[in-house]
Parts: C-alpha cells; structure tokens; sequence
C-alpha cells in the first residue's frame, strides 16, 4: 500500500514538473523588446512583420520554419552572420547584423520572428 502510495506521489510530481517545464518553454516573446531590436538594426528596410518587402516577412520566415528543432538557432544564424543575401526581386546585397552580441535579446528576437 505504501509502495503504490509512493509510486503515484512520484508520478504526480513529474508531471507537475512537466507541465511547469513546458509552460516556461511557451512564454511569449518581448514583443517591444525585439521590436526596439528590429528598429536599431535598421531590418526594415528589408522586412516587414507580416508583408514581404525586399525580403521574406516575418510571417514567410516563421512559415518556413514551422516545426523546426533548429528554427530559433538557424534564424539567430542569419541575424548574426551577416554575408550576401538574394533578395525577392533576384539581386543581392550584404546583410546587415542585428545591433546586439546579448544572447538573450538575440533569442527573444528570433523567437518574436517565429511567432509570427
């Protein structure tokens, strides 16, 4: 009887903690945060949240990652590399770098992108 007692004891405290983990995985992005971000880094001028500019919109991008493991790192990636990028309309340019080395801002700007 203690020994069934215990088992759902264990099994309701992991699940606790495993609807605690996933809720702290699942919190929203600062949304005015990556968007000051947005702002600083001048990534207007190419993007746009919801309509493509120059290029893909944040809602192209989030599209095209939908269900990715590495979607948050491979957008981080391409905010931090920098290099030639082809455009919607076929030319190239270089790709500016978002103003910031902070990781966590640098993830709470992929993860507003993806949210889209």
């Amino acid at each position: 009887m203690i020994q069934i007692h215990l088992s759902r004891t264990l099994m309701m405290a992991l699940a606790i903690a495993g609807l605690l983990f996933s809720g702290a995985s699942m919190a929203q992005p600062d949304a005015d945060a990556a968007r000051l971000l947005f702002d600083q880094s001048d990534c207007g001028k190419c993007h746009n949240p919801d309509k493509n500019k120059k290029a893909p919109s944040w809602k192209k991008i989030a599209k095209t990652y939908k269900g990715k493991a590495t979607a948050e790192a491979e957008v981080i990636k391409h905010m931090t590399k920098g290099g030639k990028v082809k455009l919607d309309d076929g030319s190239e340019e270089e790709h500016k770098v978002v103003e910031t080395k902070d990781p966590k801002a640098l993830k709470n700007m992929a993860q507003w992108i993806l949210s889209h």
